[in-house]
C-alpha cells in the first residue's frame, strides 16, 4: 500500500512538473457574510455585504491551480432581525470589516484553460489556508465603538483580532474571450475564534466592567425585559464563528508559453 501511494505521488509530481504553466490576475467582486451567534443559519440573506479583492492564479496545467488572494469585505449580525424570540430578547448587534490574505489549491473536474475552446468550462473544488483581521463594533451614543477593548464578557485578556482561517468551497470557471475568463465561487472560512461577533460565553457582572467605562456596561447587556443576566448564557463557546466570501472573479491570462517537450496535460 505504501509503495502504491509513493508511486502515485511520484506520478502526480512528474505530471505537474511537465505540465503547461500559465498565470492569471483577476478582480473579485461579490459579497461577504458570517455565521455565528447573531446569524446562526442565514446564508446569503439581507445581512450579506459587498466584498472585493484581487486574485492571482498559477495554473499547473489543465487540472491543478494554486491561487493567492487579498480580499476585503464586511460582516454583520442583528438579533432584532431574526425570527428567534430568544435572540430578539438578547438584542445584540455588531458589524466588522474583514481583511483576508489566503492561499488555496484548486482542482478542476474537467480540463480547463482560458482561451482554449476545447477546454472552456469546468466546475472545481478548493481548499486552502488564510489569515484574516476583524474588528467587531456596535453602535453606542451615535458612534460605532470597537468592542474588543471593552471586554464585554469580562475576559481577563482580550481576544486576538488577527487569526487563521481555513477557506474551502466550490465554483465554476468559464471562458469569456481569448485571454479572459470568469470564475464564480462560494467559499466558507472555518475559524478558530468565537469572537468574530464579540459574543461567546456568559453575561459579565457590570461591576467588573466599570473599569472599561459606560460603553462596556451598556454594550455587554442590551437585553429586553430582563434585569439581571449575570452568569446567564450570552453565546455558545463550543460553536466557532464562520465567514464567507462569494462572488465573481474576472480573470486575465498573463502568459501562455507551452513547454515544447511536454506531452502531458494534468
Amino acid at each position: 500500500m505504501k509503495k502504491t501511494l509513493f508511486a502515485l505521488c511520484i506520478l502526480c509530481f512528474g505530471l505537474t512538473l511537465s505540465a503547461q504553466k500559465t498565470n492569471e490576475i483577476g478582480l473579485f467582486f461579490g459579497g461577504s457574510y458570517y455565521i455565528g451567534e447573531l446569524n446562526p443559519t442565514g446564508h446569503l440573506n439581507s445581512l450579506t455585504r459587498p466584498a472585493a479583492g484581487i486574485v492571482y492564479r498559477h495554473n499547473r496545467g489543465y487540472r491543478l491551480s494554486f491561487t493567492g488572494s487579498a480580499l476585503f469585505g464586511s460582516v454583520q449580525g442583528i438579533d432584532a432581525r431574526t425570527s428567534s424570540y430568544e435572540q430578539q430578547q438578547r438584542n445584540l448587534s455588531f458589524r466588522s470589516r474583514v481583511y483576508e490574505l489566503a492561499a488555496r489549491t484548486e482542482f478542476n473536474f474537467i480540463e480547463y484553460k482560458i482561451g482554449d475552446d476545447k477546454h472552456s468550462f469546468t466546475p472545481f473544488l478548493f481548499l486552502g489556508i488564510g489569515v484574516f483581521n476583524f474588528n467587531p463594533k456596535a453602535s453606542f451614543g451615535g458612534q460605532w465603538v470597537a468592542l474588543q477593548p471593552l471586554h464585554t464578557e469580562g475576559q481577563a485578556k482580550g481576544y486576538m483580532r488577527t487569526q487563521v482561517s481555513i477557506p474551502f468551497g466550490a465554483g465554476i470557471k468559464m471562458n469569456l474571450a481569448k485571454r479572459i475568463g470568469l470564475v464564480l465561487d462560494w467559499g466558507m472560512r472555518k475559524t478558530f475564534t468565537d469572537y468574530l461577533d464579540d459574543v461567546s460565553t456568559v453575561y459579565a457582572n457590570p461591576a467588573d466592567l466599570a473599569v472599561y467605562g459606560p460603553a462596556a456596561i451598556a454594550l455587554a447587556d442590551r437585553s429586553i425585559n430582563v434585569s439581571d443576566n449575570i452568569g446567564r448564557q450570552r453565546g455558545n463557546p463550543r460553536n466557532k464563528d464562520w465567514y464567507c466570501f462569494t462572488g465573481l472573479t474576472l480573470s486575465f491570462l498573463l502568459n501562455d508559453k507551452p513547454k515544447s517537450c511536454s506531452s502531458y496535460k494534468y
